[in-house]
């Protein structure tokens, strides 16, 4: 994954104050929340996708190192394509409850929606 300068700096792109100093966020120091925590709901979507079906995991809270490497366990065990936008993962087609077990397994408090 690249590095994002720009979001590295907070969004600011140029300043006029030749004092100015960046404060650079870093994730690194925060703690990983534990997996039995996260609250992680599971439906299916059928909006705006063309009357395609899509599991849809929402609630993450995990860095976005761990909701990618998360996405990519889900898609392989589900045979499915699929991608990870806006902290939601999305697999291709009606996979609900092979995911629901692989969350439960893996420890993620999950729960099946609609």
């Amino acid at each position: 994954m690249k590095s994002n300068k720009k979001r590295a700096k907070g969004g600011v792109v140029y300043s006029t104050n030749p004092n100015y100093q960046y404060e650079e966020q870093d994730s690194i120091g925060q703690e990983p929340i534990p997996r039995e925590r996260e609250r992680l709901l599971i439906t299916l979507d059928r909006r705006n996708r063309g009357g395609k079906q899509v599991t849809l995991i929402q609630g993450f809270q995990g860095s976005d190192n761990s909701i990618e490497e998360l996405g990519k366990i889900l898609k392989g065990r589900c045979g499915s394509g699929g991608s990870v936008k806006n902290r939601e993962i999305l697999i291709q087609g009606d996979f609900r409850e092979r995911v629901l077990e692989s969350l439960q397994s893996m420890g993620y408090n999950a729960k099946r929606g609609n």
